[in-house]
């Protein structure tokens, strides 16, 4: 049952993944596992929008035409066998930056070693919105860690028209192939998954994203959250959540001169509040940085239940002085 009010004592440090969280893209190893050249890949998605528009197709959607792509493979035999169970089990070669994904944990353990933050029962939850493959994200070494993941899906299995009447067999035993997307997340519609995640609806399927919440009822509040992530690709997440007063952080790859004046740049036009390189070792500017917004936040909160708990129960009574 969703309750009335929620209490607010969650925050949400909320990372992309490509290059944030691994260094390039994670579609590397299925390259690799078909013997498939990413470079050539790539180029023939970013050529895909001015091709297809020779065709008719007016709008095309840069952030994920990859996976019809991926799917053109499919179909030609390039990618032959693939789906979501070898997704995920590709996801395991994903090599991560140093301190990950140790840092995940040690950030829970920072607050929930604290016997203040303790006492108001604060704690963090992790959250993964990338524009990659969930099923690859799933299958990594960070996902024991992390308390949801937002990403694009494949599906397996089309029933045909009809199929409710016709009571279609169900598809036959045995490994498929994925035929179809199933859910498409791109740099714009990274906010709704945002908005999940202030409302609750991750937690209460039964609550509607779209449905009128006062803020005061959600169950993270924005001014709970940090969002850490490498570019401008990020930019509509980074406003919603500067916006609303949460806090922002942009990575980038060491000894990278065109990642540090990307991130350098991103601070300059107001988009993130810091940024450091994409190594979350102890001791690093990102290890510190995020340690200690995480730790402003829950004395924020504790500060905020303090003064409402002596704002309802008022002062004791006292003798009157003779």
């Amino acid at each position: 049952m969703t309750p009335d009010v929620f209490r607010q004592t969650e925050i949400a440090v909320i990372w992309d993944f490509d290059k944030t969280l691994i260094p390039g893209y994670m579609q590397e190893p299925l390259f690799r596992h078909f013997g498939i050249d990413g470079q050539t890949f790539w180029r023939e998605v970013q050529a895909l929008p001015g091709y297809l528009r020779r065709f008719g197709a007016e709008l095309v959607s840069h952030d994920s035409i990859y996976l019809n792509h991926i799917l053109s493979y499919v179909r030609s035999g390039r990618f032959p066998g693939l789906n979501n169970a070898l997704l995920r089990e590709l996801g395991r070669e994903l090599k991560f930056y140093p301190g990950l994904p140790e840092f995940f944990p040690a950030v829970k353990e920072r607050i929930s070693n604290n016997p203040v933050y303790q006492r108001h029962d604060i704690r963090v939850e992790h959250y993964i919105v990338s524009t990659g493959l969930r099923q690859m994200i799933l299958g990594s070494a960070i996902a024991p860690y992390v308390d949801g993941v937002w990403g694009c899906e494949f599906v397996e299995y089309l029933p045909g028209p009809g199929f409710l009447s016709n009571e279609e067999a169900e598809p036959l035993p045995g490994p498929l192939v994925i035929q179809d997307i199933g859910y498409v997340l791109d740099n714009t519609t990274k906010t709704r998954a945002i908005f999940e995640i202030n409302k609750g609806v991750n937690k209460f399927p039964e609550i509607d994203v779209n449905s009128n919440i006062p803020r005061e009822d959600r169950r993270i509040p924005f001014q709970n959250m940090i969002y850490i992530a490498d570019g401008p690709s990020d930019v509509p997440v980074f406003s919603l959540v500067n916006q609303n007063g949460g806090r922002t952080f942009a990575v980038y790859e060491s000894r990278s001169p065109q990642g540090f004046a990307q991130a350098v740049e991103l601070q300059r036009q107001g988009r993130v509040h810091a940024f450091g390189e994409a190594n979350y070792e102890p001791g690093t500017l990102t290890y510190m940085w995020i340690m200690h917004a995480v730790e402003d936040i829950a004395n924020r909160i504790v500060k905020k239940r303090e003064e409402a708990l002596h704002t309802k129960l008022g002062q004791p009574p006292r003798h009157l002085a003779d």
